[in-house]
């Protein structure tokens, strides 16, 4: 399997040796270009005259291969493969960090023959080709590197350290050791009629597996982390929404005005607070008799956004029909408006009174809806795959038939190694690598 695993991928990829600079983009003090391939010592050789020690920095002088003009003076390191970060030979020269110099070494490396530039993810998509990690860990490498709060680096850590692949190996070795059972039962059951003891206990093996799939899949999705808990302040028009926006997010990003119905459309905002990400959603007054088409629209759109939100701040003194609003009173300091309505928490927004406490109940309730710290997460496409698993370990529960359990286990083993990229990942690969950076 793994031999037809990485023929697949070469179709896709291409073979070659390939080189791009992997650290950040430059102006910058050190800039690492990576070549990876059967070819990457002939790189070395012809740029820096031979193959250093494996493992053990040199300082070299670079050269090009055709004019022999001095590019640099750089530290080379040579990882002989398999043991290396893609499975292949790899050369990295970690040069200056100026644009001109980098430059002039890519293009120094492209003189080289068999040698091409890196697609995005060709590093990272050559090291799952050959085995190095299952497509967990790549998926995990792509979430890290899109990384932007502490939550969103730690859950992807885990994935991209392994985490999900020896949860997945765990219950793969647990189901293989029961299919072993049920294939010894019925390769013996001519001399002796297989008995309900064994059936009873197999079902409750796989019991064992679903119950830790049905728990994983109960946790909060990643994607919750990636795409920001979703704030949204609602409220009739001039009821302090924009001003309640500037101060949730210490910007003046919506213009504020005692003009009824200054704010048309949604406003969004982008928030980091203690490592979690928010998007706080400004959104037009409503009201049961908008003035124009215009007024109309940003009203469905502020409904829109109450549908979608996982956190709604109410800011109407009326009662709303959804008892999960956040009930806010948000000009407290207000002439005429002193005396707040039952259950409200009172804010002050334009001198920030209230906020903080404000601020504390809403990240009360988005730790509710997020992955709890350092626990395992799974993507969508694992998540359905995952699912797809509990109904046939579910079926297989509800059988006597030992020949249909059987099936039921093996289908269940086949969509494990769809989720670890064993098998059926022909078809995900361009999308999950698509989001690489050119040198990973």
């Amino acid at each position: 399997m793994a031999s037809d695993v990485r023929d697949r991928d070469q179709e896709v990829t291409g073979d070659g040796t390939i080189y791009a600079t992997s650290s950040g983009a430059p102006p910058a003090a050190i800039a690492i270009v990576r070549v990876s391939g059967a070819g990457a010592c002939g790189v070395a050789t012809a740029l820096a005259g031979s193959v250093p020690t494996p493992r053990r920095a040199s300082v070299r002088a670079l050269r090009h291969p055709d004019t022999d003009a001095l590019l640099d003076r750089a530290v080379v390191l040579y990882f002989p493969g398999p043991t290396t970060a893609t499975g292949e030979d790899l050369i990295e020269f970690h040069v200056h960090g100026g644009r001109a110099v980098v430059a002039a070494v890519e293009a120094a490396i492209g003189c080289v023959p068999e040698t091409r530039l890196a697609d995005a993810g060709e590093f990272t998509r050559r090291a799952l080709a050959n085995g190095r990690i299952d497509l967990t860990e790549a998926e995990g490498l792509g979430d890290l590197l899109a990384a932007q709060t502490e939550s969103q680096r730690k859950a992807a850590l885990r994935v991209a350290e392994g985490g999900l692949r020896a949860e997945i190996d765990r219950w793969t070795d647990a189901l293989v050791a029961v299919a072993a059972k049920i294939e010894a039962a019925l390769d013996f059951s001519d001399e002796d009629d297989v008995s309900d003891v064994p059936v009873e206990r197999t079902i409750a093996k796989i019991a064992i597996i679903a119950q830790a799939i049905d728990h994983l899949l109960a946790a909060p999705p990643v994607e919750r982390l990636h795409e920001g808990v979703r704030v949204v302040i609602a409220g009739p028009p001039n009821s302090g929404k924009s001003t309640l926006l500037n101060a949730l997010t210490g910007r003046d990003v919506a213009i504020v005005s005692a003009i009824s119905g200054t704010t048309r459309d949604r406003i969004e905002v982008s928030v980091v607070r203690r490592g979690i990400a928010y998007t706080v959603t400004d959104t037009a007054g409503l009201t049961d008799t908008p003035g124009d088409e215009i007024e109309q629209i940003g009203i469905e759109r502020a409904r829109s956004a109450m549908m979608g939100a996982d956190i709604v701040l109410w800011l109407d003194d009326a009662t709303p029909d959804r008892d999960e609003y956040l009930l806010v009173h948000a000009r407290s300091d207000v002439p005429g408006r002193e005396l707040s309505p039952p259950g409200r928490l009172e804010i002050a927004a334009k001198s920030g009174v209230g906020v903080d406490t404000l601020w504390e109940e809403i990240e009360r309730r988005a730790a509710q809806l997020l992955p709890e710290e350092d626990a395992l997460t799974i993507n969508a496409r694992q998540r359905s795959l995952l699912r797809t698993c509990t109904i046939h370990l579910g079926a297989a529960q509800h059988q006597r038939d030992l020949l249909v359990i059987a099936e039921e286990v093996r289908a269940t083993l086949r969509l494990f190694d769809q989720v670890t990229g064993r098998s059926g990942i022909e078809n995900v690969l361009d999308s999950i690598f698509s989001r690489f950076c050119i040198g990973k």
